[in-house]
């Protein structure tokens, strides 16, 4: 038996639509909260659905966009 809390979280390894899933998802459920941010992060960097992060407030008050 696999112990899920030993696997780390590596967004880098998703795609993108498969992280955006993660971040849409309506309770976040799927993932803790370090682990939304990370993906959160990871779809700034690839600059994928900026415009809608910032529209649904998944931005906060920085865009790490530099």
């Amino acid at each position: 038996m696999t112990d899920y809390k030993s696997i780390e979280f590596d967004p880098s390894a998703l795609c993108s639509r498969k992280l955006w899933q993660l971040v849409q998802a309506p309770d976040n459920a799927a993932i803790g909260k370090s682990e939304l941010d990370l993906a959160i992060q990871e779809l700034i960097r690839r600059r994928y659905g900026l415009a809608e992060l910032a529209r649904v407030g998944k931005l906060g008050g920085s865009t790490h966009l530099n």
